[in-house]
């Protein structure tokens, strides 16, 4: 008989994520926005995270700090996939 990928299969997946992935769509400041987030030594889905947390009012939440422009503004544009 095959295993089928029942729930009670599921919770042996190997590095499953605890909340489900979201899509969006957002034109080449993505690009930015990922630079700007590893100036701050970020990733971009924790900055959007604490900005959801401020936005909704999360008790405790602060609004992200923005980084100084000069650095992710000047540096080479690297697309993914490139």
């Amino acid at each position: 008989m095959t295993d089928v990928a029942t729930p009670r299969y599921r919770s042996r997946v190997p590095n499953q994520p605890k909340t489900p992935a979201r899509q969006m769509r957002i034109g080449d400041e993505w690009y930015d926005f990922d630079l700007a987030a590893k100036a701050q030594d970020s990733e971009r889905a924790a900055v959007i995270r604490a900005f959801i947390d401020w936005y909704i009012r999360k008790p405790g939440a602060e609004l992200p700090q923005r980084p100084d422009a000069a650095y992710w503004k000047t540096a080479p544009t690297k697309k993914e996939g490139d």
